[in-house]
């Protein structure tokens, strides 16, 4: 049983969404080439669930989403919370939010693209923006080398609040009115 409960955790650890008993079920069943009885992986998570209950562990496994995946326990809500509020402080610098400014309001776009509008390299800035998942390769271009096209990710959206790319500001929200002589400017 502990041979099958190894096999249960590992799936459990790498699985990026919640891992049903019927998944668990299949990938067993084709790693032993052998049916593996549902009452076995139950039997199995139940192990886990009852190991990873002990103080000595910061996360158990839990059944949510339709399936099992591994949480933080309750008592480490605080220092989590702590860690994602400073991840969530680091600030983009000025050069990497010109270039992600560009990708959004002209994707898909290129790095030779982007270097244009610039007047700079962009290498590092793409990097870094990739890094934090902001913007995805969409592709390559039909021009001459195919370079890559770059456009922004579902993090991008969410970074800044927004529900889609229509809600990015447009140029005439930042057009001031001429100021005529004799009129106050507001």
């Amino acid at each position: 049983m502990d041979f099958l409960s190894n096999h249960i955790e590992a799936l459990i650890f790498c699985s990026p969404k919640p891992i049903s008993d019927k998944e668990l079920k299949d990938c067993l069943s084709e790693m032993f080439e052998a049916e593996v009885p549902l009452k076995d992986i139950e039997e199995a998570i139940l192990a886990l669930q009852d190991k990873y209950a002990s103080d000595s562990y910061s996360f158990e496994p839990i059944q949510s989403g339709g399936g099992y995946q591994f949480l933080t326990k309750p008592a480490y809500q605080a220092s989590i919370g702590i860690l994602l509020k400073q991840q969530s402080k680091k600030r983009l610098s000025n050069s990497a939010l010109e270039t992600l400014s560009i990708i959004a309001y002209k994707q898909p776009v290129t790095k030779g693209d982007m270097e244009q509008i610039r007047g700079v390299n962009c290498d590092y800035s793409v990097q870094k923006l990739l890094e934090k998942e902001l913007i995805e390769i969409k592709g390559k271009s039909e021009t001459v080398g195919r370079p890559l096209l770059y456009g922004t990710s579902q993090n991008f959206i969410d970074y800044f609040g927004i529900n889609s790319l229509s809600e990015l500001p447009t140029l005439k929200d930042f057009e001031q009115k001429d100021n005529e002589i004799g009129e106050s400017q507001e």
